[in-house]
């Protein structure tokens, strides 16, 4: 199992109707095919770390991944969440006792970089990532 888990916060003056719809578009994300199990909601860490809401999905393997990555729902998604976040910090883990799994895991997200451009811009707006 590959799990995903992003914690963000939204910009200044999202709207608590773009809020929702960024939240909508989540939940269908971790919904699809490929996804063995999602959550999202509130993130229950420390405040004083500036995160709001924590997004966390699993997939049982590289084949899952690459099929989420390139998921139309996932894609889509990913067009109305990005433009409205302020802050987004990203933790993988599995259960995989490959050494080489995170190159593997990078290697996908790389290509969907080069295959979408748009969604590379899309990251690369936000003000503060950490992956």
């Amino acid at each position: 199992m590959i799990v995903n888990i992003l914690r963000f916060s939204f910009k200044d003056g999202t709207t608590e109707e773009e809020k929702a719809e960024v939240l909508a578009a989540m939940r269908r994300t971790s919904t699809v095919e490929s996804a063995s199990f999602g959550v999202v909601g509130q993130d229950l860490g420390d405040p004083a770390s500036g995160f709001t809401h924590t997004y966390c999905v699993g997939v049982e393997d590289l084949a899952a991944l690459e099929r989420y990555m390139h998921d139309q729902v996932h894609l889509d998604g990913d067009l109305v969440i990005l433009p409205r976040l302020a802050k987004l910090s990203a933790v993988r883990l599995s259960d995989d006792p490959d050494p080489g799994l995170g190159e593997k895991v990078m290697a996908i997200a790389l290509a969907k970089v080069a295959k979408y451009p748009e969604w590379a811009q899309a990251l690369d707006a936000i003000p503060e990532t950490s992956f």
